[in-house]
């Protein structure tokens, strides 16, 4: 599914966190059970009216634009060097993370939070993949859905296993040449371009050291963080005859990260958003190494 799932996460998951103001206090708070009940119904009520004006949004900004059809199925499982199928596991992820601190926030349950909180991004993404099958230009693609189940396991696998995040999925994005090579496709100017140009986008998985070495001195926010991305793509297949010649090559990274959800304050301010940016990966220096046998040192790597 071409770029929505990215356009989708930080419309509705920026949004989510915003509206309830506070993130994921309760643990401070402790509101009365009548405060409890109040704040998940702004909770339900907020993420039913986003999610209502997001999918209306979509069909009429993204879906109006292409034929409609019968519900029908495609196979885009080697597009874009499979970076789009990062994006899905990414927004999943952090789509069902800030839902689960809206829901704690809220004062829910840790089994509701769980439940109801974590699944949120992968019901999201499930309507919009459905949407897509009624389309003649996309279509249900059933590893697009197994690339949402996979950032829905890894949220809810982790809580299950230690109550914690100790892995946490991020974003980095760096402006490329492409974009000004095919703009109606991978974006016009540096907004459209973040979302829509897989050149310039990577998907990180980053570890906090302290939760896997409890007795390593290291400061409790530095994490470890893998990286995932590619370069040299103008359309999703190689084999498209109007743009050949492509250089397209997978790209690995090694860098450290902050997670900034560890860094302590007593300022609910600052709690929402340390929980909004913990999406983004910080610039930090990174090793490259890509599918071709090259090796680059970034010094400062976004």
């Amino acid at each position: 599914m071409q770029k929505k799932h990215l356009v989708l996460f930080f419309i509705c998951g920026c949004l989510s966190q915003l509206i309830i103001g506070q993130g994921s206090e309760f643990s401070v708070l402790r509101p009365s059970d009548s405060l409890h009940k109040k704040r998940q119904k702004t909770v339900i009520l907020s993420q039913i009216s986003m999610t209502a004006a997001s999918l209306i949004a979509l069909d009429q900004l993204w879906y109006k634009d292409y034929q409609r059809s019968g519900f029908r199925f495609t196979d885009d499982s080697n597009d874009w060097l499979r970076m789009d199928k990062a994006g899905h596991v990414f927004s999943s992820y952090q789509l069902g993370r800030l839902s689960g601190d809206a829901y704690k926030w809220s004062g829910s349950s840790k089994k509701n939070q769980l439940i109801y909180g974590s699944m949120y991004g992968l019901a999201f993404l499930t309507t919009v993949e459905i949407m897509d099958g009624f389309s003649e230009e996309w279509g249900f693609s059933w590893t697009d859905m197994l690339a949402n189940s996979l950032g829905t396991g890894l949220l809810v696998g982790q809580e299950l296993l230690w109550e914690d995040q100790r892995l946490v999925l991020k974003y980095s994005f760096s402006r490329t040449q492409y974009a000004q090579q095919r703009p109606e496709r991978l974006g016009e100017g540096i907004y459209e371009e973040f979302l829509k140009d897989y050149n310039g986008q990577t998907y990180w998985l980053s570890a906090n050291i302290n939760s896997f070495l409890k007795y390593a001195k290291f400061p409790n926010w530095l994490n470890l963080a893998l990286g995932y991305g590619a370069d040299g793509m103008l359309t999703g297949s190689p084999e498209d005859a109007n743009f050949a010649n492509q250089n397209r090559v997978r790209q690995f990274y090694l860098s450290f990260d902050v997670d900034l959800s560890r860094i302590k304050t007593n300022s609910h301010f600052l709690k929402t958003i340390f929980s909004l940016l913990n999406v983004i990966k910080i610039p930090l220096p990174t090793l490259e190494v890509n599918s071709q046998g090259a090796v680059t040192l970034h010094y400062i790597y976004f």
